[in-house]
């Protein structure tokens, strides 16, 4: 019988037992010990500059200046994807600074500026009233069509300002209201719906752009209506044809700015057709600059359409406008089709058998 199985009466290990457990034991945090000596004992002996020489061989302010300026070289070429930048990427710091810097207070300044313009000007002058009575007779203005493209496109539009405002400025208010949590949640939800709606928003754009271009060319009386600041300078009524010179600057700002804000948006959204970060870049600050743009602008369409101008919005929902609104804001397209006048009992009168002729008809024997 050895040490190790040796037992007392009762089942009680001998004392020769526990000794060799405890030498076991102590020989094990020596050993732990000597490592962590050892380890002290290195570090002090180290070397920092042996090290980084070892590390990252002639590693110099010189050499810092040469990868921050654009020079490329096989010890400091960032070789993902194939990729032929630098560790220090000048161009994206360019961008960060031209992005926070400038792109950022422009959005704000254009924007804040437009929204207290018109709260100014609703508050002096007023809502724009029909001069004379409604005559209710009514001229068909807008097609179904239309009417839903132009809704379309317009709520596309919103959903995509709001998420690309919240995307540019919404960590400055939400994350300190709500929290780093909430504030993820609407950053991950902010970027997929612009991401997916953009191109649903881009293909409609163009098919109202296509479906209005006939009625929106410049014609001479629109210069007038600048001129006379839609009739807002001197007396009298300013001559327009079913477009007046305010809605066709509006349509060609989206002919222009926004396909240009479209095209970038598709740089973005697809960026698996070869195009660099420095593109990248690029188009990042022109969809901004654009979008924000054609932001602060609609601010002003929305207005003049909705709250601003008395008959305007009815044409856009129901499809027909008041003779004397037509009269009044696009004459020149009024004295076209005044002879389609119908009154409002008689448009009752066509919704009543349009309902009626679409009840199923009793089936004869």
């Amino acid at each position: 019988m050895n040490q190790l199985t040796a037992q007392a009466p009762g089942g009680v290990p001998h004392l020769s037992q526990w000794q060799g457990v405890w030498r076991w034991l102590l020989l094990a945090f020596a050993l732990v010990f000597s490592l962590g000596v050892a380890q002290v004992a290195h570090a002090q002996e180290a070397d920092p500059n042996r090290e980084m020489s070892t590390a990252a061989p002639g590693i110099d302010a010189d050499q810092w200046r040469q990868v921050r300026s654009g020079e490329t070289g096989p010890n400091y070429r960032d070789s993902r994807a194939d990729s032929n930048y630098n560790l220090i990427n000048a161009s994206g710091e360019t961008w960060r600074q031209w992005r926070n810097r400038w792109v950022s207070p422009f959005g704000l300044i254009v924007i804040g500026g437009m929204i207290v313009i018109i709260t100014l000007f609703y508050l002096i002058v007023g809502r724009k009233h029909l001069e004379e009575p409604r005559s209710g007779r009514k001229l068909f203005r807008w097609p179904l069509f239309m009417r839903a493209l132009h809704w379309s496109v317009a709520s596309l539009f919103i959903v995509l300002a709001l998420t690309g405002l919240n995307l540019l400025f919404g960590k400055f208010v939400f994350r300190g209201l709500f929290g780093d949590a909430f504030w993820g949640w609407m950053v991950s939800s902010s970027k997929l719906l612009h991401n997916y709606l953009g191109p649903i928003f881009s293909v409609l754009l163009i098919v109202m752009l296509v479906s209005l271009i006939k009625d929106n060319m410049p014609k001479k009386h629109d210069l007038e209506w600048f001129k006379k600041g839609g009739g807002l300078v001197g007396k009298g009524h300013v001559d327009a044809g079913f477009a007046n010179g305010g809605e066709k600057a509006w349509y060609w700002l989206l002919a222009s700015v926004g396909l240009l804000v479209v095209a970038s948006g598709f740089v973005l959204d697809f960026p698996n057709f070869g195009q660099g970060r420095d593109t990248m870049q690029w188009a990042n600050l022109v969809h901004a600059v654009g979008a924000l743009g054609l932001t602060a602008v609609s601010v002003g369409h929305i207005y003049i359409g909705t709250l601003g101008t008395e008959g305007s919005l009815e044409g856009m929902t129901t499809g027909y406008v008041d003779e004397t609104w037509a009269k009044e804001h696009h004459n020149l397209w009024y004295e076209e089709v005044k002879d389609q006048a119908v009154s409002e009992q008689e448009l009752a009168d066509r919704e009543a058998s349009k309902d009626a002729g679409e009840s199923p008809a009793p089936r004869s024997s």
